[in-house]
């Protein structure tokens, strides 16, 4: 068999060719294994989300080499419906866990609950309030009057059920935008509101309102003020955290970061309410904080506190069938 020589410096060149070739396939997995997918997280503008606020500013996601995007909601069921549409991956702390109980019975196997913001009366984040100078002075004086709550299937639901065990029968409850409450009782136009802070610090500093009583839900609901309201949760969807396990782990770990800055500096940390919500200047520094709990500090008792939330809203109609909390939990 005769090779042909004439002309080397083609046949140079398809070596080279050939050799660059399969260089860059070997190379293609690494560099593949390298690029991050972005993750698309859905918050609306409340205190609680503070940890997953300050894992962006700080670059906590960006030194794991993760692409996160967040994206603002005018409510928690916008946050679920994102999920549900695959437009967002996952939601921040401060999402209505009942809300997402909703997504989970739409489309079972939606997501996994990685951290949640247990609040009660140490932990502020739910209240009543009234005006300042309102004759009100326990929950049971709100029988027959008009009652505000913040908008959504969970905070109606749970304002009606609150006041119906304290005692409050025959109140009329209607739904009223969270940034709406203080104006509303200043106004006169109604008796009292179920809120969330920073509400009430806003009323208090701003000389209008007054809290009645916080912690209502542990109370109220779980039957314990001390006792753990998994009001609000952070949570990835299954479906990405399929597609990309490592990620996920990532980004649990680099948001878990964000729980540890606000647990062990938290004056620190509470700068960076500012630009995601609405809280700034002298409301940064006195706004409560909410605790905080990952997936891998749940003890039975917390499960069992969270499973008793969830039970209402199908106690009430309100969930087509039960939710199992535990089924819920990311495993890691």
């Amino acid at each position: 068999m005769r090779i042909s020589s004439s002309n080397p410096g083609s046949s140079r060149r398809r070596v080279l060719q050939a050799g660059a070739a399969g260089l860059a396939v070997l190379a293609a997995p690494a560099v593949l294994a390298q690029a991050a997918p972005k993750i698309r997280v859905g918050y609306w503008p409340v205190a609680a989300g503070l940890p997953f606020f300050a894992a962006v500013d700080r670059g906590y996601f960006k030194e794991a080499g993760l692409d996160v995007e967040p994206l603002k909601f005018a409510g928690a069921q916008q946050v679920m419906e994102a999920m549900l549409s695959s437009r967002s991956d996952g939601s921040s702390n401060g999402t209505g866990s009942a809300n997402l109980a909703i997504g989970e019975i739409a489309q079972p196997g939606l997501f996994k609950i990685f951290c949640t913001n247990p609040s009660n009366a140490k932990f502020v984040l739910d209240e009543f309030i009234v005006a300042k100078d309102s004759p009100i002075k326990a929950m049971a004086e709100l029988k027959g009057k008009k009652v505000a709550s913040g908008p959504g299937i969970q905070n109606v639901t749970l304002c009606k059920t609150m006041l119906e065990r304290a005692g409050a029968t025959g109140a009329s409850v209607s739904e009223l935008p969270i940034g709406q409450h203080v104006a509303a009782l200043a106004a006169g136009q109604v008796d009292a509101c179920y809120t969330l802070e920073p509400t009430g610090t806003v009323g208090r500093l701003n000389g209008t309102t007054r809290v009645l009583e916080a912690g209502v839900v542990a109370r109220y609901i779980l039957g314990d003020p001390m006792a753990p309201w998994h009001g609000g949760a952070a949570s990835l969807t299954t479906e990405f955290i399929k597609k990309n396990p490592d990620a996920a782990k990532k980004y649990v770990a680099a948001y878990a970061r964000g729980v540890e800055l606000v647990r062990s500096k938290p004056e620190d940390a509470r700068q960076h309410m500012k630009g995601y919500t609405a809280i700034e200047g002298a409301l940064t520094a006195e706004v409560p904080l909410a605790s905080y709990m990952l997936y891998n500090e749940f003890k039975p008792s917390d499960l069992a506190y969270f499973q008793k939330f969830y039970d209402l809203f199908t106690d009430k109609g309100i969930f087509e069938k039960k939710v199992v909390v535990d089924g819920l939990i990311y495993r890691g």
